[in-house]
């Protein structure tokens, strides 16, 4: 690829404009305190559906929110609109509604100075996704998809490739300024056979564009369509599932919020214990589970701090089966006396208009599911009857103290029988909880990245429990 095509497409401050930006914006304030929050980057976008390109587009956007608390009272106001005029306009507006707003008995103070963690989550190359660039992209998922279509007919592939470059920063009237460059790059694919009756998926994430691999996402997504054609039935019931890492990835952050250090202090929470306490310290998963976030970690490369500007460290909250830590925002953390995990409070929202995100804000410290050593082929081979799923979609809560979830099998769902791949399935609805997954797990394989942020790896569970059938491909 000549080297112009990847000549850098996105806009976004510096770290020197952002500060800079941030001064006018405090300069402005009268407020007890302010906090400025800015995200600036650029968003491009390629769509292909019927093995061609529908369309490309691309945005560029700096957002301004300013958060103004006047004592215990707190309200945000944002714009895109970087003129002295409209960014006196934007705190004068943050104020006016924070005198309006009801006290919050637990408001803390913004943030003073912080030290964060060296994170490197900027790949230029991942920048330089032009359209040039995303139709290459596009053209070789869509090659390589056809050329397996010869004994099915002309496959139908579609996709979407999107790419985000760009900054957030964070600064309070209080000192602190906090400044970290992002990328990701997501390309998913679906290949229909002509018949309508097979349907294929395969996708892809990473802060760095190199590391996926377009030809062999058709690839994957076309064979798996070939291969689903003419579903048969079976009866829902409890199987023995092998879960690609994507299916998993669609499930296990749902867990996320049962972590929660107040709900479960406060009796209310998934890992309560009845008449008190919680199961912090005790065995919660299969012994070979490890799930925690770490915005440093080399597979994640999260943001390091938070909207309020509070750094985010490594909190491991399953280690080896125990449950290790709950999520503490800095007031339950201080009722308790330990060390919080986030800054909390919020900050976005409510005010004035603003320009849209593009998803280049960054923010969270990403999610590790430690994986094994072995591949999903060695884990269907290890399988003696059970079902593979590709992925999962229109997943929804059944119950959140449970967290038992409901939802589809979709584009891949195939029976296995003494260890080989025999013949397609009709989709599933399915009613299941991460948590009585984490106890039932037969094998681990091996951690993938699924996208910028995320990492799981391939699973087989017993007893998982599909409820009904579905006729959707």
């Amino acid at each position: 690829m000549p080297k112009s095509l990847y000549a850098l497409d996105a806009e976004f401050l510096s770290e020197e404009q952002a500060r800079a930006l941030a001064q006018r914006v405090l300069s402005f304030a009268k407020a007890d305190e302010t906090r400025v929050n800015i995200t600036s980057g650029w968003s491009g976008n390629t769509r292909f559906a019927g093995n061609e390109i529908t369309t490309s587009g691309a945005t560029t956007n700096t957002l301004v929110t300013v958060t103004s608390t006047i004592g215990k009272r707190r309200a945000s106001s944002s714009t895109n609109i970087l003129d002295d005029a409209s960014l006196q306009r934007t705190v004068d507006l943050a104020e006016r509604l924070a005198k309006l707003s009801p006290e919050d008995p637990e408001a803390m103070p913004e943030l003073g100075q912080q030290t964060y963690a060296p994170v490197n989550g900027y790949f230029e190359r991942t920048a330089g996704l032009t359209p040039e660039v995303r139709a290459g992209a596009a053209k070789r998922t869509i090659d390589t998809a056809e050329a397996l279509g010869a004994d099915a007919g002309k496959l139908f592939v579609a996709g979407f490739l999107q790419a985000n470059a760009g900054a957030s920063a964070v600064a309070t009237s209080r000192g602190l300024f906090a400044y970290h460059r992002n990328s990701s790059a997501d390309l998913s694919t679906t290949v229909r056979t002509p018949d309508g009756t097979g349907s294929g998926w395969a996708s892809a994430g990473a802060r760095d564009w190199s590391v996926i691999d377009p030809a062999s996402l058709g690839r994957s997504a076309a064979r798996k369509a070939v291969a689903s054609r003419k579903p048969s039935a079976i009866e829902p019931g409890l199987y023995t599932v092998v879960l690609e890492p994507q299916a998993v990835a669609d499930i296990m952050p749902q867990l996320i919020g049962a972590f929660n250090a107040r709900a479960n202090d406060e009796g209310r929470g998934t890992f309560s214990k009845p008449g008190g306490g919680t199961k912090l310290g005790e065995k919660i998963a299969d012994e070979r589970v490890t799930i925690y976030s770490d915005p440093a970690d080399a597979d994640l490369l999260a943001q390091p701090f938070d909207q309020s500007g509070f750094p985010l460290r490594r909190v491991t909250y399953i280690e080896n089966g125990i449950l290790k830590n709950f999520s503490y925002d800095r007031y339950w953390a201080q009722q308790k006396g330990v060390q919080p995990t986030t800054g909390g409070g919020g900050g976005f929202g409510g005010g004035g208009g603003g320009g849209g995100g593009g998803g280049f804000g960054g923010g969270g410290g990403g999610l590790k599911f430690v994986g094994g050593t072995k591949s999903t082929e060695e884990l269907i081979a290890g399988t003696a009857r059970g079902i593979l799923v590709t992925h999962f979609f229109y997943i929804r809560f059944l119950d959140q103290r449970t967290v038992l979830l409901t939802g589809l099998t979709r584009d891949g769902t195939f029976l296995i029988e003494n260890g080989k791949i025999t013949r397609p399935l009709k989709n599933f609805r399915w009613n299941e909880s991460p948590l009585f997954m984490l106890n039932k797990i037969e094998e681990i394989g091996r951690a993938e990245r699924t996208s910028a942020g995320q990492v799981m790896p391939s699973l087989r569970v017993k007893d998982f429990n599909f409820t009904s059938l579905s006729d959707a491909v």
